[in-house]
């Protein structure tokens, strides 16, 4: 299974972005047939709705008159991070994931925004009076949140190129060069 996983890494990083897309068509697809009929469903009411909204904006209807922005900055911004996952598709599986969720998050959200001129979000958290949101949204924040994780704790991150194969290879070279009797203090 490890070696499946070292081999095809490329192709898990797809399926994830693949998968999250789809997972949010779907959700949305599901909302608009079942939801804007009734506008609202309580799961537990007055905390957790499942309610049919049309975003016209970013994220919470922020400038809601300016579509064609989001189309360009997600564009760049899917562009990059796809340029950037393919680089380092062999790297650490937080960094990877994180850029799949919130490549994935971004191309769902764009899907609506190019074919409806919105983006359909429906569920909605009224037990704080969040903005109501949709799988998407989840997808990119959990990415953002895999990537502050990966900055804050994974080594390579911050620059620290320490890892255990190079441990590794420096005690070799110890073991070896004790073994031939020679001193490696110098």
């Amino acid at each position: 299974m490890h070696n499946f996983y070292k081999k095809n890494r490329g192709l898990l990083w797809l399926a994830t972005v693949l998968l999250s897309v789809v997972f949010d068509q779907i959700t949305k697809y599901l909302a608009v047939v079942f939801l804007k009929p009734v506008a609202t469903v309580p799961i537990i009411k007055n905390a957790l709705h499942l309610t049919y909204v049309t975003n016209y904006g970013a994220a919470f209807g922020i400038l809601s008159d300016h579509r064609w922005v989001f189309l360009v900055i997600s564009t760049l911004a899917i562009a990059v991070l796809s340029v950037l996952l393919l680089q380092k598709k062999n790297g650490h599986p937080l960094l990877c994931l994180s850029m799949s969720f919130i490549i994935g998050g971004g191309i769902g959200n764009m899907i609506d925004r190019i074919m409806l001129g919105y983006v359909v979000d429906f569920i909605d958290f009224r037990i704080i009076n969040f903005a109501v949101f949709n799988v998407a949204d989840i997808f990119v924040c959990v990415g953002c949140a895999l990537m502050f994780l990966w900055i804050l704790f994974v080594p390579e991150a911050s620059g620290n190129k320490t890892t255990t194969q190079d441990t590794d290879d420096t005690k070799d070279t110890t073991d070896t060069n004790e073994e031939n009797g020679h001193d490696t203090d110098g």
